[in-house]
């Protein structure tokens, strides 16, 4: 009897597992474990890299929470673990989610989850449901206080006038207290006359950062920069394509937070199961930083265990009172997600990693840095947990270019001054390497124990909040002499423009041709006007053009904003 029992129990299991891989194959046809990874070849000179040089040498050793136990599901690369870090549950699959320290005290985790036992396994995630968590660490164990609603890949943030909202994949969550109640609504996008890829994905997994003034800049799944003067008002995109690296990868999961230098940006190859990292003085002009920003493997603790999760997604950064990222919360899967099965020993949880935090420079120059500077003083801050005149291996350090310091080059150290509890670091101003092209000095080096110690500065005769001027398309209406032109001028920035110059011009077989041209007066921030012009060109009804339009202004970079318009009288 007992033999029968078990016999059926193996039927029933298999049959479910069957039902299930049937539901999955039908969620992704055609799909093999080789085709879920791809091995990406990487530039020849990360080679070259020193410790530092990469985002991903940030990340610590996780702290051991007293939950390390080998009772409990998941692939053997992912046990032993402790599971008190981040939230995970035998009966729940947790998925993505980011975390903010509240006035309580308290760190508190929007997370979204799904029953382990859903039919379609790991593609139950549709039907996910975003739940509040809280922890007395950022590391956690969290415990989750209340569901919120139906949503998935959740991302909460905080207006400046103290409203709670949380992004969910087509929809947002917005309430005046974290507890509650919240009203499910939807954000209103304005393309702005750009191109819009066709697929269904094009405005998932948000990301947003708050700028100084309590506008919002945020980065769609497709890597286009979106501006909203108070992150609920409408969406205004300015960028014409998107703005990661130009390699090949199929990017998702995009990062975007700020700090008090910079702008910071990662998105993850998912394919490639590698993230790249990027960084930018006011979040629409991005520079590609060398090196990867995470990868699997990067979960290990001090004593030397290690967790190695299958894939690591849906990265979140927890930022400190002074705006560095302190610690990354990862959604992580121990097998390929459509072998994530109902009732089986594969599952997903939430992880927590520290980071190393950044140290607190002030950059004691008043001009321009350049090759010709003699010598060049940083002056760098202590801290609780830091004494700068104990702390430092300054034979190790190394400040300039980014470009440089990552391999291992810049400017050497060459004494060092007293500042009361703060060091002045005084570098030979030669080999800094910095040039019109960086906003940011870069400190690296180590500490006495060998762990890495960095930094970004601000630069002099950088402006870092400026106008971001950006027109939409011209609209041509005929007259007896030619046409009249209208194109709408906005200005996305924090700061009111200068007056400014804008010139249209067709392009053709690499070739300009003059339209039109006039003024743009100036405009507060957010602010839009229509400018008129006129023109006599001859266009061809019916006939398609490619219009470029040229914003010019004095300290500004030109912007530049090219459409296919098809002329219709």
């Amino acid at each position: 009897m007992r033999i029968q029992s078990i016999i059926c129990l193996f039927i029933l299991l298999g049959s479910v597992n069957l039902r299930a891989q049937e539901l999955l194959k039908n969620d992704m046809p055609g799909k093999s474990a080789q085709e879920m990874v791809v091995e990406r070849q990487r530039p020849s000179e990360w080679g070259d890299l020193i410790f530092g040089g990469r985002f991903m040498d940030r990340f610590l050793p996780m702290p051991d929470l007293g939950g390390i136990t080998t009772q409990t599901w998941g692939a053997l690369a992912v046990i032993p673990r402790d599971v008190k870090n981040g939230i995970e549950a035998p009966e729940w699959s947790y998925w993505g989610g980011n975390t903010l320290l509240g006035a309580d005290g308290k760190y508190h985790l929007l997370v979204c989850r799904w029953p382990e036992s859903a039919e379609k396994g790991h593609m139950a995630y549709h039907n996910s449901v975003v739940v509040h968590a809280t922890s007395d660490t950022p590391y956690g164990p969290f415990k989750v206080l209340n569901e919120i609603g139906p949503g998935h890949n959740p991302t909460w943030y905080v207006t400046e006038n103290g409203k709670y909202v949380l992004y969910v994949i087509g929809a947002f969550y917005v309430a005046d207290n974290l507890n509650g109640p919240w009203t499910k609504t939807n954000y209103t996008f304005d393309i702005r006359d750009r191109e819009k890829e066709s697929s269904g994905n094009y405005l998932h997994n948000l990301t947003f950062a708050k700028r100084e003034d309590g506008s919002f800049l945020m980065v769609n799944r497709k890597g286009d920069i979106w501006f909203s003067k108070d992150g609920l008002a409408i969406w205004n995109r300015v960028t014409q394509s998107n703005v990661y690296p130009p390699v090949e990868g199929k990017y998702e999961d995009p990062l975007v937070w700020r700090d008090s230098v910079q702008y910071h940006l990662i998105v993850n190859d998912w394919l490639g199961r590698i993230a790249w990292y990027l960084r930018s003085k006011n979040g629409v002009d991005w520079k590609v930083e060398p090196g990867e920003a995470y990868m699997p493997g990067i979960t290990q603790y001090k004593n030397g265990l290690k967790e190695d999760w299958h894939k690591y997604e849906r990265i979140r950064i927890l930022q400190d009172e002074k705006g560095r990222a302190i610690a990354a919360n990862f959604a992580v899967i121990d097998t390929l997600k459509y072998e994530d099965l109902p009732n089986d020993n594969h599952s997903s949880k939430l992880v927590v990693v520290p980071l190393v935090k950044d140290k607190l420079l002030t950059l004691l120059e008043e001009h321009k840095i350049t090759q010709k500077t003699k010598e060049i003083k940083l002056k760098i801050a202590a801290e609780a947990d830091f004494n700068p005149y104990t702390d430092i291996n300054l034979e190790s350090l190394r400040f300039g270019a980014s470009e440089q310091v990552n391999f291992g080059k810049g400017s050497e150290l060459s004494r060092t001054e007293k500042s009361g509890k703060d060091l002045i670091l005084v570098f030979d101003g030669r080999n800094n390497g910095l040039t019109d092209d960086n906003f940011a000095g870069k400190l690296l080096g180590k500490d006495k124990n060998g762990q890495l110690l960095f930094g970004y500065v601000r630069l002099p005769e950088v402006k870092y909040v400026e106008p971001i001027l950006s027109a939409r398309a011209p609209v041509f209406a005929k007259t007896a002499n030619g046409y009249n032109v209208e194109v709408k001028v906005s200005n996305f920035g924090q700061v009111a423009s200068k007056d400014a110059k804008i010139q249209l011009t067709t392009v053709e077989h690499g070739k300009e041709h003059f339209i039109a041209a006039g003024d743009v007066p100036a405009l507060n921030p957010f602010q839009e006007i229509t400018v008129s012009l006129s023109s006599k060109i001859a266009f061809r009804k019916g006939a398609s053009y490619s219009i470029k339009s040229t914003i010019t202004a004095e300290e500004l970079t030109p912007v530049v904003f090219t459409k296919t318009i098809t002329i219709h009288e």
